[in-house]
């Protein structure tokens, strides 16, 4: 048996972007208290999820990677003793800026960052507008608990990312997010329908990949987004054992075997039977020659 305990820090953000850092590593705080080996916290936590609109004022919120936040953070997760996995706007230079999500191990090294890959571009998810798609490729990162792979949100919908990453060696699939219903949808039932979907392509991968899937959300209202929290951590065949609610902050640790991918990839063995030779069309943008 391999246990951990993975804390996930679902909250609510302001514009003020001191409070919101303070309350994200109150969090990873609560959560080492718990118990927790492995934090992960929600996309882009130390401010409001900007991207709802085209402003250029709001490329100032963007930072180096590493940088002053990786840096406080290794100290706290060595003063912890646990990994952090942390989203960040990041500034790579003059006009060049990625979502990406930074990696601290336990004793506080900086492993590095994975940047996001598929960028959306919906009403109130104007990120094409902010960010340049990664160019990293896929990661994995081996820390003291846990080999994990990082994906972030939009990548969640894609089930080539997480393939790819699970092919990597990933023991744990960790997606910080931030995805609300649009409060001026007036059909209850498309946000439900919503949510489910995203909650059940996540625990698809699970799934198909034989992993553990570990998916944190903000909640709150800002402008016409509420965002719909419901964070949670299914095991390697997509049950549940962990869900927030739609409206509350809530830290919360849970303890996964990651010994059990070994029964599920054994007792269904879809990575056996995969026929990499036939693979081959997927590498088309659509299929209509």
């Amino acid at each position: 048996m391999k246990k951990v305990k993975v804390g996930l820090v679902q909250m609510s953000c302001s514009a003020d972007v001191t409070e919101n850092t303070n309350k994200a590593i109150a969090g990873i705080r609560k959560a080492a208290e718990d118990g927790a080996n492995i934090v992960c916290l929600q996309e882009l936590f130390t401010s409001l999820y900007f991207c709802d609109v085209e402003d250029h004022d709001n490329f100032k919120l963007a930072e180096s990677i590493p940088g002053p936040t990786t840096m406080t953070l290794s100290e706290v997760a060595k003063e912890n003793n646990v990994v952090i996995i942390a989203s960040l706007f990041e500034k790579r230079a003059a006009g060049l800026y990625h979502n990406t999500t930074a990696v601290i191990d336990a004793d506080g090294t900086y492993m590095g960052k994975y940047r996001k890959m598929h960028i959306p571009d919906d009403p109130g998810y104007y990120e094409k507008f902010y960010f340049t798609p990664g160019d990293l490729g896929y990661k994995v990162f081996d820390t003291k608990f846990a080999k994990i792979g990082v994906l972030i949100c939009w990548d969640q919908w894609y089930p080539e990312a997480s393939r790819i990453t699970s092919l990597m060696g990933a023991e744990v699939l960790f997606f910080p997010t931030a995805i609300g219903w649009d409060t001026n949808e007036k059909e209850n039932e498309a946000n439900i329908e919503q949510y489910n979907a995203w909650q059940t392509i996540q625990r698809s991968h699970a799934v198909a990949n034989g992993v553990h899937v570990v998916s944190v959300n903000r909640v709150g209202r800002e402008a016409d987004q509420k965002f719909w929290g419901g964070s949670f951590v299914a095991n390697p065949f997509g049950s549940l054992l962990y869900l927030a609610s739609h409206d509350k902050e809530e830290v919360h640790v849970q303890e996964i075997d990651l010994a059990l991918t070994e029964k599920y990839r054994t007792t269904w063995p879809y990575l056996r039977d995969r026929r990499i030779d036939s693979y081959g069309p997927i590498l088309k943008r659509y299929i209509d020659e």
